[in-house]
């Protein structure tokens, strides 16, 4: 089956009044069980349809060759156009050139580049000698050297980059109306990506279109009215390729704190409370989170920004996905079979 280009899709989809659209993404599981399981979890998912699937590139590097496995066998086997991660992390330019071209050869059409998290132990991200020193540099010699081949996304931050959201108080001020939109809890001190960072991150976000990239996915939200105001802010800094919201369903109280404070994740007083009071009741923080992430998506998808699409983080799970389609009207029905899902809450997180 021949391979497209995600914004091509996007641009047929929407012209033939096709939407909304979806997509899942999906890590490198560790085990050669888990690669298994995921390989037959990807079988039934093609069901639904997605526009695509994407798969993460690991922690500095550290799962890039089986991300280009499972995303060429992806193709191969079940005919889904995918949108392979790459990262700068522990990488130089010779071996960013190895994993496009094994791409190309697989007939996987997109990438999403990014800059990557930080090796395991290292705290400050740091370029290897030859290496790129960020997205944009990746954005640029994709383009430099394949042209038009690859689709590219790239990464934006509806309450600003984690690197960039600081403590409140270190800005000796009162907050600005726009500030407050994005202010976060961590460890119980207020944080904010503050208005002068917030344009740097918007100027950069644009440089990144504009040197080749063609959409966006963005960092997981659980404030749908900041991520609205994200796109109202891109689309005023001359942003305005497609923007696909980052759904991460809550699949337990455990992963979501950690997964919050990692990322610096605005989390409104409601949620946070109902959280609290199901953080004992595995199933009851499964099913809020269903209910809750299908809100948001309605929420998204009939707002007046023309937004038409949502990216999953799937956890490289189902049933939660599954749950919010069909809440949504979206799910394409499919004989069933029994599965047994294991949490599992190591992702890769969008680092520009």
């Amino acid at each position: 089956m021949a391979a497209e280009k995600v914004i091509d899709k996007i641009r047929a989809r929407e012209a033939a009044g096709q939407v909304p659209y979806f997509s899942f993404e999906y890590f490198p599981p560790r085990t050669s069980d888990g690669v298994t399981n995921l390989y037959a979890r990807l079988g039934r998912m093609t069901a639904q349809d997605p526009l695509f699937v994407d798969f993460t590139w690991g922690a500095g590097g550290s799962t890039s060759d089986l991300t280009l496995e499972l995303a060429v066998n992806t193709k191969k086997n079940y005919g889904m156009d995918v949108n392979m991660h790459m990262t700068c992390t522990n990488q130089d330019a010779s071996k960013v050139d190895v994993g496009l071209e094994g791409a190309k050869a697989g007939h996987v059409r997109n990438i999403c580049a990014l800059r990557g998290d930080p090796p395991k132990g290292q705290e400050k991200w740091e370029a290897v000698e030859g290496g790129f020193e960020c997205a944009l540099d990746l954005v640029k010699h994709i383009r430099e050297v394949h042209g038009d081949y690859f689709g590219i996304s790239v990464a934006g931050y509806p309450e600003g980059h984690p690197d960039n959201i600081k403590p409140v108080a270190d800005l000796g001020r009162e907050l600005t109306d726009s500030e407050r939109i994005r202010v976060c809890n961590v460890e119980g001190v207020e944080h904010v990506c503050n208005d002068q960072d917030w344009k740097v991150e918007l100027d950069y976000l644009k440089e990144k279109i504009d040197a080749g990239g063609e959409i966006i996915l963005t960092q997981l939200f659980y404030d749908v009215g900041t991520f609205l105001q994200f796109v109202r802010d891109c689309r005023a800094h001359g942003i305005m390729c497609p923007i696909l919201p980052g759904i991460m369903p809550i699949q337990a109280y455990g992963g979501f704190k950690k997964m919050c404070g990692f990322c610096k994740t605005r989390v409104p007083a409601d949620v946070a409370e109902q959280m609290e009071a199901l953080k004992e009741d595995g199933d009851g923080v499964k099913a809020y989170g269903i209910d809750l992430a299908a809100r948001h998506c309605k929420e998204i998808l009939d707002s007046d920004l023309n937004l038409n699409g949502v990216h999953f983080y799937t956890l490289n799970l189902e049933k939660s996905v599954l749950g919010i389609l069909e809440k949504l009207g979206l799910k394409k029905e499919v004989a069933e079979e029994v599965t047994v899902e294991t949490e599992n809450t190591t992702v890769g997180t969008h680092v520009a």
